[in-house]
């Protein structure tokens, strides 16, 4: 599967859209406000502590007052909680670091009274963004994510990813990664470092240590709320997580752009930094390379899937809902069963793509067809698994219930992706009602009477739909155009357009400037 990165680069924000050959699969968006997202982390300040919840708001500077949970402190909380307590700018930072002493341990079963007070310090980072009316969802467990490792402050362990399957690579990596890691930090392997060699990993691992150890003089000021660090930019995280040798070009229309993710890929990737184009065409990057007719197509309400079928998607608080239809061809079928094995089939293969590239989190219920065979429920069930395997974002998946219906959870970490892609009417201005057909022709004579006598328009080209160019040239010698032409003292040229709706109509001058 060939894979292309398209980032458009706009004075608001940058989009990234990820095509899988040739297909939208995946679409980003990276505001250029300033505004939270994961993997941000703060020094923030307790502002409420909710016993009845367990849990306590944040004040991280944003609108909405984040939100942590008692579990979501993490086990080595009481490291983080001396280091951000009793750091100051007259210490020796690494050293105090260093030398903090991990444990004992946060109980699981505890209380959040017995742990946070309100006016506490606290240094969290942000694992879900604000969602409706909720504000950010936090942790105060640490970690900084590079390409091949996961750094993990206050921790004493290497953990290997279980998606390097070769005992013997799982054991190469842990030996080598403990015999570099300082004291008092722990690490998680990604599957990326495998095969990798000493000097990558430990540049990687300097690298990230750098990143937390330069929010020491911050932590030191005891100003809250404060911004330590930010994770890179949407580009390079979405790079770091899915470039591989699949990619075969990354695309962006912006030179500064070019440049930062150049430098990034000779820095993870260099054999790929040729993949790297910079875009320079006339028209907008998205129409060149097709995205935006695809991404058109792709979030109304009703999107179409193969052989006739369509699936129609809902949006809620609560859950997002997706309801399977075969279509008109349906009444052809002589059987009934198969047919609806294979819409199903090709519907998931849709419903599949459509939670990627809407970001689609929380619950999501999909009403199939109905099937009588147990057999095709587990292989649809089976083959919904094995299409969501290479989905980056943690889920799970539930057989079909006797009622036809598959439950799924998805990790949400960011509001859904929704594109407006209705446009107003041209005819109706979104009201739903337009003036009675019987009177366009009144209409158009006091809009033509309105330019000659006020504007000394005297030739004029009429831009409408081929049936009503039709309706105002009927007749040979009487027909309503020559009326007017002689009625006003004008000419009127006719000009048709299939594109325009039934009554849609443009006046425009002889040297065709639109006449408003």
């Amino acid at each position: 599967m060939e894979k292309d990165l398209i980032i458009d680069v706009g004075n608001s924000e940058i989009t990234l859209a990820l095509l899988e050959d040739g297909r939208l699969a995946e679409i980003n968006k990276e505001t250029l406000d300033g505004s939270c997202s994961v993997g941000d982390v703060f020094l923030g300040r307790v502002k409420k502590v909710l016993p009845a919840l367990n849990a306590a708001f944040i004040d991280i500077g944003d609108e909405k007052e984040a939100f942590i949970h008692y579990l979501d402190l993490g086990l080595n909380f009481l490291a983080f909680d001396t280091f951000a307590r009793e750091m100051n700018p007259n210490r020796d930072s690494r050293n105090f670091f260093s030398n903090i002493k991990i444990g004992p341990i946060l109980e699981k079963e505890g209380k959040i009274t017995d742990t946070l007070k309100a006016g506490q310090p606290i240094i969290v980072q942000i694992v879900k963004e604000p969602i409706s009316t909720k504000g950010s969802r936090l942790t105060a467990e640490i970690s900084i994510a590079g390409r091949n490792i996961v750094l993990l402050p206050f921790a004493d362990k290497v953990n290997v990813s279980q998606k390097i399957t070769s005992k013997e690579e799982k054991r190469r990596l842990e030996r080598l990664v403990t015999s570099i890691l300082p004291k008092n930090y722990g690490v998680i392997i990604r599957t990326a470092a495998e095969g990798k060699g000493a000097a990558v990993l430990d540049s990687e691992l300097k690298s990230l240590i750098n990143k937390w150890e330069e929010s020491f003089p911050l932590i030191a000021q005891g100003t809250a709320p404060q911004l330590l660090f930010t994770e890179r930019s949407r580009t390079t995280t979405v790079l770091r997580d899915l470039l591989n040798d699949q990619f075969s070009s990354i695309t962006v229309n912006n030179a500064k752009v070019y440049d930062e993710i150049v430098e990034y890929i000779e820095r993870i990737s260099p054999e790929q930094e040729k993949i790297v184009k910079l875009y320079s065409g006339n028209e907008p990057i998205f129409d060149h390379f097709d995205v935006t007719k695809q991404i058109k197509g792709s979030f109304g309400k009703v999107v179409p899937a193969k052989q006739g079928a369509y699936i129609v998607i809902e949006h809620t608080e609560a859950l997002n809902t997706i309801d399977v239809n075969s279509g008109i061809r349906s009444k052809d079928i002589v059987d009934q069963e198969q047919y609806s094995f294979q819409t199903n089939m090709h519907a998931a293969d849709e419903i599949a793509r459509q939670m990627r590239l809407r970001d689609m989190g929380g619950i999501v219920i999909v009403d199939f067809i109905d099937m009588d065979s147990s057999e095709n429920r587990q292989k649809l069930f089976k083959h919904m698994q094995e299409l969501m395997a290479n989905d980056r974002a943690k889920h799970n998946i539930l057989p079909l219930t006797k009622f036809g219906l598959m439950q799924i959870t998805r990790q949400r970490v960011r509001p859904i992706t929704e594109i407006k892609v209705n446009e107003t009417c041209p005819m109706c201005h979104g009201t739903g009602e337009i003036s009675s057909s019987i009177l366009i022709d009144q209409t158009l004579e006091r809009q033509l009477a309105f330019y000659v006598k006020e504007k000394f328009v005297k030739d004029f080209i009429l831009e409408l739909n081929p049936i009503l160019d039709a309706y105002l040239n009927r007749g040979m010698f009487h027909s309503i155009r020559k009326n007017w032409q002689k009625k006003y003292k004008c000419r009127i040229s006719t000009k048709q357009n299939m594109e325009f709706t039934l009554l849609q109509a443009q006046w425009y001058d002889s040297q065709g400037n639109q006449l408003e």
